[in-house]
C-alpha cells in the first residue's frame, strides 16, 4: 500500500496553531499600518473645515483636499498591490508607511492650499498600499480555520485610527489652534511602525509561488518551530505563472481569472465604502452646520468611529458562523438606511447623534467582512493586486464622491444624497448574491 503524498508547504502554514507571538505579532504590526490608513482618511473630515477657514475656500474647493488624498490612495492601492505581488509583501509592507510619513511632514509645512493638496495626494499614494499589502500578508500567515476571523478583526484597527484622528484634531485645536500640528502628531508613531515592519518575514506562500523553494522552506520551518507544531515532510508547490507587471495587464488578469469575482469585488468596494467615506468626510461639517460646536462635532464623529469596534467584534464572532455573504447582505444596506435617518433628524441633535453612533457600529460589521471576503476570492498570485484594484476603485469613487456631494448638497438635500448611495449598495448586494461564491472555510490557493 502506497503512503499518502506529503502535504504542500501552503497547507502546512495554513494548518499551524495560532500563536500570539508568531501570527499574532504579524497581525498587530499589520494592523498598526491599517490604523494609520484610517487616521489619514478620517483626517480629511477634520481638515476640510479648518483649511477652508484659513484660506477662505468654498465647500467644493475645500473638498479637493479629500479628493486628492483618496485618489492618491486609489493609485497607491494598485501600484503597491502590484509591487507586493511581483517583488514581495515584505518590501511593500515597509515602504508604504515610509512614503506616507515623509509627505505628511511636507504637508504640514505647506505654504498654500495648492501645495497642501499635492502633498496630501503623495501621502495617500504611499498609504494606499497599506490595506492590500497588509491583508495579503496577514492572511497568508494565518491558519485557514481562523483566517476569516483574523482578517475581520484586522478592521478593528480602523475605528481606533479614525477615533484617534478626530480626538487628536479636537485636542490640538482646543489647545494650540493649529491644524498643522494635527499632521505632525501622527508622524513619530508612523516612523516607529516602519522600523518594526522590517523584522516581519516574507510570506512563504509568496515565496513558494515564485519558486524560491529554499527561502520558503526556511520561513515554514521557522513557523513550525515557533508555533510548537509537529514537524512533517512537505513539498513546495510548483511555480505559479508570473503575474504581469503592467497595470493594464493586472486588470486583464483579474477579469480573465473570473469576471464575476472581479465585478463583485469592485461593486462592493465602491458602494459600501462610498457610504462610509461620505460619512467620515462630511459628518463634522454636517453637524457643525446643524448648530453643533466644531469641537463637539469632532468629538461626536470620533465616538462614532470608536463605536465601530463593537461592529468589528460582532463581525468577528459571526463571520465564520453565518458566512461572508449573509453578513454583507444585511449590514451593508442597513448602514446606508441609518445614514438617511441621520440626515432627516438633524433638527433634533440628540436623535441625529444617536443614529450616527448606530451607523458607526453597523457599517463596521460590513467593512471588515468585505475585506476578508474579497481577499479570499483570489489565488495567491493575484490576491494583493485583486484586493488592491478593488480598493483602488473604492478610493476613486470616494475621492470624487465628496466633490459631487458638495455640488448636489444644496440641490438634492442630504437625505436624497444618502438615499442614492444606499440604492447603489443594494445593487451591489444583489449582484454578489447571484454571481459570487461563499468563501467560508475555504483554504487559500
Amino acid at each position: 500500500m502506497s503512503s499518502a503524498p506529503s502535504p504542500s508547504g501552503t497547507t502546512i502554514v495554513q494548518e499551524l496553531p495560532f500563536k500570539w507571538k508568531v501570527q499574532g505579532a504579524i497581525f498587530i504590526i499589520g494592523g498598526l499600518g491599517f490604523m494609520f490608513d484610517a487616521w489619514d482618511v478620517t483626517l480629511n473630515g477634520a481638515l476640510i473645515p479648518l483649511v477652508a477657514k484659513e484660506w477662505g475656500l468654498d465647500r467644493p474647493t475645500a473638498a479637493l483636499l479629500g479628493t486628492s488624498n483618496l485618489v492618491g490612495m486609489a493609485l497607491g492601492a494598485f501600484v503597491w498591490g502590484g509591487i507586493a505581488d511581483r517583488f514581495g509583501r515584505k518590501k511593500a509592507f515597509s515602504l508604504t508607511l515610509l512614503m506616507f510619513a515623509i509627505f505628511t511632514v511636507l504637508g504640514a509645512l505647506s505654504p498654500n492650499f495648492g501645495f497642501f493638496v499635492a502633498f496630501r495626494f503623495l501621502a495617500g499614494l504611499g498609504l494606499g498600499g497599506c490595506i492590500p499589502v497588509d491583508y495579503a500578508l496577514v492572511g497568508e500567515f494565518t491558519p485557514a480555520k481562523l483566517r476569516g476571523r483574523v482578517l475581520t478583526a484586522m478592521d478593528g484597527w480602523w475605528p481606533i485610527g479614525a477615533a484617534l484622528s478626530f480626538f487628536v484634531s479636537g485636542w490640538v485645536m482646543a489647545t494650540a489652534d493649529n491644524w498643522r500640528l494635527i499632521l505632525v502628531v501622527m508622524i513619530l508613531p508612523a516612523f516607529v511602525v516602519f522600523l518594526v515592519r522590517r523584522s516581519v518575514p516574507e510570506s512563504p506562500l509568496y515565496l513558494a509561488a515564485k519558486g524560491r523553494d529554499a527561502e520558503a522552506r526556511q520561513v515554514i520551518d521557522q513557523l513550525v518551530q515557533r508555533t510548537g507544531a509537529t514537524a512533517r515532510d512537505y513539498v513546495i508547490e510548483q511555480v505559479s505563472q508570473e503575474r504581469p507587471a503592467r497595470w493594464y495587464d493586472q486588470v486583464v488578469s483579474l477579469w480573465r481569472y473570473s469576471w464575476k469575482i472581479t465585478a463583485t469585488s469592485w461593486l462592493l468596494f465602491v458602494t459600501v465604502l462610498l457610504v462610509y467615506y461620505l460619512a467620515l468626510t462630511w459628518l463634522p461639517s454636517i453637524l457643525t452646520e446643524a448648530g453643533m460646536a466644531q469641537s463637539t462635532s469632532f468629538f461626536a464623529t470620533a465616538v462614532m468611529a470608536l463605536m465601530g469596534l463593537i461592529g468589528v467584534v460582532i463581525a468577528a464572532l459571526l463571520v465564520e458562523r453565518v458566512g461572508r455573504k449573509w453578513l454583507l447582505a444585511v449590514s451593508a444596506p442597513l448602514s446606508g438606511l441609518i445614514l438617511i435617518l441621520v440626515a432627516v433628524n438633524l433638527k433634533v441633535p440628540a436623535a441625529a447623534v444617536g443614529w450616527v453612533l448606530v451607523f458607526g457600529v453597523v457599517v463596521q460589521v460590513a467593512i471588515p467582512v468585505l475585506y476578508a471576503y474579497v481577499s479570499e476570492m483570489y489565488p495567491t498570485e493575484l490576491r494583493a493586486s485583486g484586493f488592491g484594484w478593488a480598493s483602488t476603485m473604492s478610493r476613486f469613487a470616494a475621492g470624487f464622491g465628496p466633490l459631487l456631494f458638495a455640488a448636489l448638497w444644496p440641490v438634492v438635500g442630504l437625505p436624497g444624497l444618502f438615499a442614492g448611495a444606499t440604492v447603489l449598495v443594494f445593487v451591489a448586494i444583489v449582484f454578489m448574491a447571484k454571481f459570487a461564491p461563499e468563501t467560508k472555510g475555504r483554504q487559500l490557493g
